[in-house]
């Protein structure tokens, strides 16, 4: 946020009292500075800067809202994710299709479609772009661009593990079975043999620098929808064992995996006939 400024005017004069000092504000970073001199831009084209930061704090303070159904989906990364920033947001959960028309007629939807996140004064689509806002923000996405793309790139692969899984309740019934052995049988050969390497040789508690981040909570998440559906799939893993159980136990993720939090349980028949209703054509 920008610095508090006092103004004080005297005919057409305007003069810029500062709460920094000249040693504290030569401290601040650049994208701070440029913060300082927009504020005294402001204050000169005569805007009531407590107003508008009061304004701004408003904006930049709310609590995210969600705009999904009540149910996994593509969704259910960002509230993982937002959980392990210890963020608090509200959801409004679609129920009819005439919700996601009235979204869609009110240009809410960028491309048409949800996941859709109300968040610092914008509305956010399109489920990667959302996450990586988020870790950025939240300081989940490491700490220079060797970190962010190593990060990156350990998401875009278990995305594509995780898409086999939301879709997998559309299957039909008769074919569920088979495509959990499939589904088993791919991150036991192709994917978790790769994090497993990861950990083992990185030697620290999370796959990328030593500190939490995006790819670990999704790696995380990735976990948790597999052993819903094979309780042994890591048996063979464990240096993934060990990540699960100590990630599990950070104390923001730990609060997310109470039973009262929200987190969504495992996708039911009416989950299923409720995303059919609403996005059918």
């Amino acid at each position: 946020m920008m610095p508090c400024v006092f103004t004080k005017r005297g005919g057409s004069a305007t003069t810029k009292t500062n709460f920094l000092s000249p040693t504290r504000e030569q401290s601040l970073s650049p994208e701070r500075r440029v913060q300082s001199e927009k504020s005294w831009m402001l204050v000169s084209a005569g805007v009531d800067t407590f107003v508008f930061q009061k304004a701004c704090k408003t904006v930049m303070g709310s609590r995210p809202k969600l705009h999904y159904l009540n149910g996994r989906g593509r969704m259910e990364s960002i509230r993982w994710l937002l959980a392990a920033a210890g963020v608090e947001f509200d959801e409004e959960f679609l129920e009819t299709r005439e919700q996601f028309q009235k979204l869609k007629n009110g240009n809410h939807l960028l491309f048409q479609q949800v996941p859709m996140v109300e968040m610092d004064g914008m509305k956010l689509v399109q489920t990667r772009s959302i996450l990586h806002y988020i870790a950025e923000k939240h300081r989940l996405f490491g700490n220079n661009l060797k970190e962010k793309t190593l990060i990156d790139m350990y998401v875009e692969g278990m995305l594509d593990l995780l898409e086999m899984i939301v879709m997998h309740p559309f299957s039909k019934p008769e074919d569920q079975p088979k495509e959990v052995v499939s589904m088993t049988e791919k991150a036991v050969s192709r994917y978790f043999p790769v994090f497993e390497k990861i950990l083992k040789d990185h030697g620290q508690t999370f796959l990328v620098g030593n500190q939490l981040s995006l790819a670990d909570v999704v790696l995380l998440q990735t976990i948790s929808a597999l052993e819903e559906k094979t309780t042994s799939i890591l048996s063979a893993f464990p240096h993934l064992q060990g990540f699960s159980k100590k990630i599990s136990n950070v104390p923001t993720i730990k609060k997310f995996l109470e039973p009262s939090s929200k987190k969504k349980p495992p996708p039911d028949d009416t989950y299923v006939k409720n995303v059919y209703a609403i996005f059918a054509p």
